[in-house]
């Protein structure tokens, strides 16, 4: 089985974006030169400093394969608050923490709104997920039932049978190819146990899908992944946007709309026509509890079947990638740094000891394990840009003017690579994070890999928790190292082009059984 395509988020080969811009940027240019005569002589306000532009594109062909380096190159010569043009979009870039305190402490409303990407409006139904919702009323009703009851640390505690059975499921997997003397895809084995977690914990169960061996949850991730990372010329040139019809994009969204659609009712109708002696094991689940909400009366806002859908893909999507880019990010680094893995190694052994499995309440013991989470989050945070912001109404952020409308991306990677802010940044060192107070929780600038403010992911204890006890579980059993006597110093740490972070390769890894 080949999971790798949902491990990519290249800007479409088949659509060639830059390509079809500068073909746009051709055929416009009369209107430009007309437009560049007509335009206001009114003395422009005090914006930040920018790049320099082409026409029409703006600053498209600045960004590169990887948007988070590109951008932090650029930040270190026009600012840590810089603004680029993208089409017909003005978006402000966030490179440093002290910039970002000023706007989440002074303006965090004005710049709690999402920007409408076109692909939420079917995938997303009408942008009623949590994550690009706009702020106001419902976001605000939505997020807080989520936070108290699908995603609160008590709820995810609820769910620590289901992580400790996929990770006895994943060992035994590992287990078998072990005993063979094969490698195993790291890469794959992670995206399906990331699969199963969600799917269970949000829809009550595994889905099949069309193949045995892939969950449907998976199958519609890996679609719904694909779509995000192409380039869509309607978010950037609103009046161009039936070129998506022409480059096929229009007709993937519509297809996997309709396979997306029809398996959500299919989960809500088995949830509703669930009989009473099932009833409790359903309102488990994030569907049984999302339907008890929906007849609640002290719930301030209703909610219909389309909200209910629009959350559940924020779960599985969302939740998928953070559990699976962590973990395989962890693990590569581990590899590269036998010292580190030596060190979580004992500590994961000692805390467990001889038991049959490694069980969640173990991982309170584990400082150093926790402490390899937060590094690894910290060099690779599952998404470099966060998602982006858009500013509601005019406003001063470090004596520059933000217009409203102003699309706004927090670049996380570069802040939490700043040298001004930590001691040998590039280096995978987490041991940096022992005795610090440091958390997840987005309250000091400087480490916010699930974002800050009213905007940041609810689901970090869900994440950290899968990503700590599938960890947990790959070091206390097996022994590593690479296949074929390959060198450690060959290990490839390469990017896969895109706005997530994934690794561009598969991580392949030789298991050796610990208690043999």
């Amino acid at each position: 089985m080949a999971l790798r395509p949902l491990m990519k988020l290249p800007w479409s080969q088949e659509l060639q974006p830059l390509q079809i811009l500068e073909l746009l940027l051709l055929l416009f240019i009369p209107s430009l030169i007309i437009l560049k005569l007509t335009r206001s002589t009114k003395k422009p306000k005090n914006l930040p400093p920018s790049p320099p532009k082409l026409p029409f594109i703006g600053n498209f062909h600045q960004l590169g394969t990887l948007p988070h380096k590109s951008l932090r190159a650029l930040s270190h010569k026009y600012g840590p608050l810089m603004l680029m043009q993208l089409g017909s979009s003005p978006t402000v870039v966030v490179s440093s923490a002290e910039v970002l305190e000023e706007m989440i402490k002074s303006h965090d409303v004005v710049f709690s709104s999402k920007p409408k990407m076109a692909v939420g409006e079917k995938l997303f139904y009408e942008w009623s997920n949590i994550g690009f919702a706009p702020y106001g009323e419902y976001w605000r009703q939505v997020r807080k039932f989520c936070a108290l009851e699908l995603l609160s640390v008590k709820r995810v505690q609820s769910f620590n049978f289901v992580r400790e059975e996929e990770a006895d499921i994943l060992i035994k997997k590992i287990n078998h190819c072990c005993q063979m003397g094969k490698s195993v895809n790291i890469t794959d084995l992670l995206l399906i146990v990331s699969n199963n977690l969600i799917s269970r914990a949000a829809l009550g169960g595994k889905y099949e899908g069309e193949d045995n061996n892939e969950g449907k949850v998976a199958q519609i991730t890996r679609e719904l992944v694909a779509i995000f990372g192409t380039f869509c010329v309607k978010d950037f040139f609103p009046l161009l946007g039936w070129i998506d019809r022409l480059t096929g994009l229009q007709g993937k969204i519509n297809k996997t709309s309709k396979k997306l659609d029809a398996f959500l009712d299919q989960v809500i109708h088995e949830h509703l026509m669930a009989k009473k002696d099932d009833k409790q094991s359903n309102q488990e689940d994030f569907v049984g509890l999302l339907l008890q909400a929906q007849k609640d009366s002290t719930f301030n806002i209703s909610l219909t079947h389309n909200n209910i859908k629009g959350i559940l893909v924020d779960m599985f999507v969302a939740g998928t990638d953070t559990t699976a880019i962590t973990t395989e990010w962890a693990m590569a680094e581990l590899i590269r740094n036998p010292r580190v893995m030596k060190k979580a190694q004992e500590e994961i052994r000692r805390v467990v000891g001889k038991k049959a499995r490694v069980e969640e309440d173990n991982i309170c013991q584990m400082d150093f394990l926790k402490c390899i989470i937060k590094e690894t989050l910290r060099l690779y945070p599952p998404g470099p840009l966060l998602t982006p912001r858009e500013c509601t109404r005019d406003t001063d952020v470090k004596g520059y003017h933000i217009p409203s409308k102003t699309t706004v991306f927090i670049n996380a990677w570069a802040i939490q690579r700043d040298p001004k802010l930590w001691d040998n940044p590039e280096e995978f060192m987490p041991e940096r994070f022992i005795n610090s107070p440091l958390d997840f929780k987005g309250q000091d600038f400087k480490y916010i890999p699930f974002g800050t403010g009213r905007r940041s992911c609810p689901g970090m204890s869900f994440a950290s928790a899968s990503s700590e006890l599938i960890l947990a579980n790959l070091l206390y059993w097996f022994d590593w190292e690479l296949p074929g006597n390959a060198k450690i110093e060959d290990l490839d740490m390469v990017e896969a082009p895109g706005i997530a972070l994934y690794k561009k390769h598969p991580l392949n890894l030789l298991p050796k059984s610990y208690l043999s």
